[in-house]
């Protein structure tokens, strides 16, 4: 594999049993604005970037950055989809890429009427191994706040190590400061 991360050939797709992941395209702003729509009391008081999609144009816009940094590489933000991609379902992606030591950082949400039903676990299993096996992760981390019960429940199901808790350390859509539970797979534990 080469060094110079933007050399990388990836695939266009990553194929689930029953979703698929993809970068986020160009004219993907109003179907992912309806989504957070439908969502907004869902995911606001865990992810930040919650208020920032105001109307589908300011979506539009991140939909675009999120491709040009997905296309340099230095964070890869990913839509998660139906399988026959009719549907955007949430997004996840690799977060926090640090390219030297081979480190990544998965995060996650899901649109609130797919709560529930697997497709997360789902998304971040493909996206772990798409990291370890594609990527050549040596490490690869998921964080959550102490008190969001669900998202914390993914990484334990998928037998990621706890390695702690960060204390005070993210701030929810109101300001208050939340402890972080960190999560870790290194390249050893997949030889287990």
């Amino acid at each position: 594999m080469s060094d110079n991360p933007i050399l990388l050939d990836l695939p266009e797709h990553i194929v689930g049993e029953r979703i698929l992941l993809r970068s986020w395209l160009p004219g993907d702003g109003a179907a992912l604005f309806e989504a957070i729509e439908e969502s907004r009391d869902h995911i606001l008081p865990w992810l930040p970037w919650g208020p920032w999609h105001d109307k589908v144009e300011t979506t539009e816009t991140r939909v675009r950055e999120w491709h040009a940094h997905y296309q340099l590489r230095d964070d890869m933000a990913i839509a998660i989809l139906s399988r026959d991609q009719s549907r955007i379902l949430g997004g996840t992606g690799l977060h926090r890429i640090d390219w030297h030591n081979r480190s990544f950082e998965i995060g996650y949400w899901i649109r609130q009427s797919e709560h529930g039903k697997g497709y997360v676990t789902e998304a971040v299993k493909l996206l772990t191994d798409f990291a370890f096996d594609h990527l050549e992760a040596n490490r690869v981390f998921i964080r959550c706040a102490t008190t969001n019960v669900r998202s914390n429940a993914v990484p334990k199901r998928l037998g990621f190590i706890h390695e702690g808790t960060t204390r005070q350390s993210i701030k929810d859509t109101e300001g208050v400061i939340h402890d972080v539970e960190v999560y870790s797979l290194i390249k050893s534990d997949r030889l287990r």
